[in-house]
C-alpha cells in the first residue's frame, strides 16, 4: 500500500496564479504530496505517456488523481480527457476537471467522456482551500485505485 504522501498528483493548468492557489491550497492543508505541474494539454499527455520531454519516465506510478483544466494552451482539456480515457494505460485513471468555467456543454462533455468530477474553480482564496482540502482528502486518502494494466 502507498502513503498518502507518496501519492502524486498531475496538476494542468496554463494559469501561474491558479497553479500557485492549488499547490498552496495543499500545502496549507499539510498534504505534502509531489504535485507535477504542466502548463498545456500537450506537456499533459507527454507525462502521462511518457514521450517528449518526460520520455522514459516510469509509467508504473502513475498520478493518484489528474487535476485537469479545460481551457489549455495546445491541446484543450477535453482532447486530453479523451485521449486519456482512449488509452488502455490511463482509461481509469481518476481525472477531476478544475475548472473555471460556467459552461454547461463543458460539464456535460466532461461527464460525457468520463471525467471522474467536475469543480468550479472559487475566486476567494479560503474558498479554493477548503475546495482544494477536499479534493486531496477524498482522492488522495479515501478513493482506491484499480490495478495499473500491465500492458
Amino acid at each position: 500500500m502507498h502513503l498518502a504522501k507518496e501519492k502524486k498528483i498531475l496538476l494542468v493548468e496554463d494559469n501561474p496564479k491558479d497553479a500557485k492557489l492549488t499547490i498552496m491550497g495543499f500545502r496549507d492543508n499539510n498534504m505534502m504530496n509531489e504535485i507535477i505541474h504542466v502548463k498545456n494539454g500537450a506537456e499533459a499527455l507527454e507525462y502521462l505517456f511518457s514521450t517528449g520531454q518526460y520520455e522514459g519516465r516510469d509509467t508504473s506510478q502513475p498520478p493518484q488523481v489528474v487535476l485537469l483544466d479545460l481551457k489549455l494552451p495546445k491541446i484543450d482539456g477535453l482532447e486530453v480527457l479523451r485521449r486519456i480515457r482512449d488509452d488502455e494505460r490511463t482509461r481509469l485513471l481518476p481525472v477531476v476537471v478544475l475548472t473555471s468555467s460556467n459552461e454547461e456543454r463543458d460539464l456535460v462533455e466532461s461527464y460525457s467522456l468520463g471525467a471522474n468530477g467536475y469543480v468550479r474553480k472559487p475566486v476567494d482564496f479560503s474558498e479554493f482551500t477548503e475546495v482544494v482540502k477536499a479534493l486531496g482528502v477524498y482522492w488522495l486518502l479515501v478513493n482506491e485505485l484499480p490495478p495499473i494494466p500491465i500492458i
